[in-house]
């Protein structure tokens, strides 16, 4: 899996990759990673990538060559490129979209900045857009290391040990079931005293009702979801 940011500012993505886990994954081969600055591609002397917006509207918007002739270089070199744009009002990104996109070669993903992208450039070139929040960012860096970090995740050697993916939160539209740790009890508050016995199938059948309760009380549309499918 490769991942090749479009960004004008790498800096702001680069260091995740510099410790833990995806660091591991890149220096086991699991994953790799790429930069392209729209700024390299610009016709003008300025390097100027931004311009105002036709029809008035406050801020400045991206404009399209830059990014037009960026994205053909990209496509050219890497034929499996599949190009995503965080974009806040796109479809929220998902764990199932994590895991279908972790099945790719190469993701692109593209981090707008100013008031956002000219729209021809999406129209254009966008396989997938993705919200990762009602809300809005100063730039795509950060939705885009957020799905570059649960889309590797899912790749296959990442985190090592592949049952730490059965249970998770969002697996079978439930949240993942409380867990503990040692000491049995730290001041005054105990673990559930079932996961102590060693009772696999029991302790399975709590976590699964307690997963339960957890996603009614966090999450109750996903319960409902789940029995509308």
């Amino acid at each position: 899996m490769k991942f090749t940011f479009v960004t004008l500012f790498p800096n702001l993505i680069e260091p995740y990759f510099y410790d833990s886990i995806l660091k591991r994954a890149v220096d086991d081969n699991f994953i790799s990673y790429e930069f392209y600055n729209p700024r390299n591609y610009t016709e003008n002397k300025h390097n100027k990538v931004d311009k105002q917006m036709v029809g008035g509207g406050a801020g400045m918007l991206m404009t399209p060559q830059p990014l037009f002739d960026c994205l053909d270089d990209i496509k050219i070199k890497n034929p499996d490129a599949y190009i995503i744009f965080p974009l806040a009002a796109a479809k929220p990104f998902n764990q199932k979209d994590a895991k279908r996109l972790a099945k790719r070669k190469n993701i692109v993903i593209v981090s707008g900045r100013y008031e956002g992208i000219d729209e021809r450039v999406i129209e254009k070139y966008a396989n997938e857009v993705f919200s990762i929040g009602e809300y809005i960012l100063t730039g795509g860096e950060l939705p885009s290391l957020v799905m570059a970090d649960a889309i590797s995740r899912n790749v296959e050697g990442v985190l090592g040990n592949a049952d730490s993916l059965v249970m998770e939160s969002y697996e079978n539209n439930l949240l993942e079931a409380p867990s503990f740790t040692k000491p049995e009890n730290f001041q005054k508050l105990s673990v559930v005293k079932e996961f102590l016995k060693g009772n696999h199938s029991k302790i399975a059948d709590l976590k699964n009702n307690l997963a339960i309760c957890k996603t009614k009380y966090y999450r109750p549309g996903l319960i409902t979801n789940k029995k509308t499918k």
